[in-house]
């Protein structure tokens, strides 16, 4: 049977599993969502196409699914770049499809036209653009598979408007045989016996956990993996959740504002055995001092993100669940009492800790509510900054997929439309995005899209009046010169309240869990200022360039 290139689209992202699609309309693709309009899956409009691609990409990360998100051509094209950049650095499976002006007219500088594929070239996995009807169908099923298989990530598909329009007959492949691109599953068995054996012989192990294990589905086999060898677990700050943080093997949160206690154990190990994970900067601090006792095995489905930054002597190259599932089959247990204790130790020595000022709310303190409340069961998403690092800290995450954030990029205003993207996915799950006054104006827009299609967030606005993490970089290491850090903001009650959300104000330590208990409870959007302390730091801190044990508000 013939269709035309909108409506074989359409049947292919529900042969896809698709759900839903965030996005804007425009002129290169109205026979899209002309067809879209009478069609079962369902759109949301957003207000800004780079909020489309964050919602896409926080309904991936909160269901392991392909997020989907769609703009027109040239300036909707390139509004959703920030977006695909963003998935792009933290693994995120995303398909972007975007309309283009006629095939002929490329390359003669059209109404709206730009080059999509060379701008979005080394911010996706792979992108195409569309020249002929009759290999459409292979392009999505492809686009899909590359997406989300291997190391996940954004491909972008860009329609010419002309190719929507065309006639062919419609085939949809089943499968897809691609000889460039065979993602490795199962790791070497002479390397994962060469693991064995320095884990064996190790007595101060550590495993360093990155969002890797959460990508695969491998979180319990984590768990046992850790228990079974009776391990200690840091995870990075995207692999919060993939191992519990109530249980007493888990170090917490490694790296620049990671725990005192994790960075010593990472300091002082003679293993670190890394998952899913791929040493980047804010983990490692000096390289050249980075865990200068340890020899380390690196497990990731991605080879190029082996011995990048750092050498390993034991490199694995397979799906973390698959790798973990041939490790568990190991059952003998070292006995590493001394370095537990060891780490107990500093556990007492050094906890996470923070001042609280009489009349003024410490945003720490907020936090703490939030889990206490939601009984470490919300998905908490947030923007970038130091309202970032304090809900990676003070929230205690115990199971996968519940921290969404901008890990590689630091995407501010990712956020709150990540948010909208994760309650759509999740519809009975309760959803935070921890904001600064600063991020949250970024796309502070998209209440109008939660509000019309009662997609009923809950966002906290930890409010200092300054854009907070780069004040705090001012006041630390550059004599206190606050240049262009203060920052002011609307009335964010009456914001809301114009958007028709629900705005709320808190002023006072004491009123905290209350008012947070009241926007859980309420069926609607709800925005809630919190005047905070504007002198509160995110501490622990390395310093760019130094050790990570050398930390500024953990220890001497």
């Amino acid at each position: 049977m013939k269709k035309n290139g909108a409506q074989i689209l359409i049947d292919a992202l529900l042969k896809e599993g698709v759900e839903v699609i965030f996005g804007y309309p425009g002129g290169s693709v109205l026979p899209l969502t002309d067809l879209l309009y009478e069609s079962t899956l369902k759109v949301i409009q957003v207000r800004h196409e780079q909020g489309a691609a964050h919602a896409a990409d926080g309904y991936a990360r909160s269901t392991g699914k392909v997020g989907v998100c769609l703009a027109t051509s040239g300036p909707g094209a390139t509004n959703l770049v920030t977006g695909i950049a963003t998935a792009f650095m933290d693994s995120v499976p995303m398909v972007a499809i975007t309309g283009q002006v006629k095939t002929g007219l490329i390359g003669n500088d059209a109404f709206q036209e730009a080059d999509v594929t060379g701008i979005t070239r080394p911010i996706t996995k792979h992108n195409y653009l569309v020249k002929d009807i009759t290999q459409f169908a292979s392009i999505i099923k492809e686009a899909f598979y590359i997406a989300s298989t291997g190391r996940p990530g954004p491909v972008l598909i860009d329609v010419p408007v002309d190719i929507q329009i065309q006639e062919t007959e419609f085939v949809y492949p089943e499968t897809v045989n691609m000889r460039s691109y065979k993602p490795p599953l199962n790791g070497d068995s002479v390397q994962i016996q060469k693991a064995l054996r320095l884990i064996s012989q190790s007595e101060r192990p550590v495993i360093y956990s990155g969002g890797g294990v959460i990508i695969s589905g491998a979180s319990e086999q984590l768990r046992e993996f850790a228990l079974k060898f009776n391990i200690p677990v840091t995870t990075t700050l995207l692999g919060l959740g993939a191992f519990p943080e109530d249980n007493e093997l888990s170090l917490g949160m490694l790296g620049m504002h990671g725990t005192v206690y994790a960075n010593n154990a990472i300091m002082e190990s003679d293993l670190i055995i890394a998952i899913g994970a791929r040493f980047d900067d804010r983990v490692t601090g000096k390289i050249s001092e980075f865990a200068p006792y340890a020899k380390i095995i690196h497990i990731d489905i991605d080879p190029s993100a082996i011995s990048k930054n750092v050498a390993v002597d034991v490199p694995i190259v397979g799906d973390a669940k698959h790798i973990l599932l041939e490790l568990n089959k190991e059952v003998t247990q070292s006995d590493l009492g001394d370095w537990l204790l060891k780490i107990k130790e500093w556990k007492n020595k050094y906890p996470l800790v923070y001042s609280r000022s009489s009349g003024k709310i410490s945003p720490q303190y907020v936090v703490e509510q939030i889990d206490k409340i939601t009984k470490s069961d919300a998905i908490i998403c947030t923007e970038v900054g130091q309202n970032q690092m304090w809900a990676a800290q003070y929230y205690q995450y115990t199971k996968p997929r519940t921290f969404i954030s901008s890990g590689g990029l630091g995407t501010m205003g990712y956020g709150f439309p990540a948010a909208i993207g994760a309650k759509v996915a999740m519809p009975d799950k309760v959803v935070f995005d921890i904001a600064g006054d600063g991020s949250i104006q970024m796309n502070i827009q998209e209440l109008a899209t939660a509000v019309e299609n009662k997609i009923n967030v809950k966002i906290v606005i930890l409010n200092n009046s300054y854009l907070g993490m780069v004040r705090q970089w001012q006041e630390l290491f550059y004599h206190k010169r606050y240049a262009y850090t203060p920052i002011s903001g609307p009335d964010f009650v009456k914001l809301a309240q114009s958007y028709g959300a629900v705005g709320l104000r808190v002023e006072k330590e004491e009123d905290v869990a209350k008012v947070l208990e009241q926007a859980i409870a309420l069926p609607n959007v709800v925005v809630i200022d919190f005047i905070i302390d504007p002198g509160a730091n995110v501490l622990p801190m390395v310093p760019a360039g130094e050790a990570i044990n050398r930390m500024i508000g953990g220890m001497s």
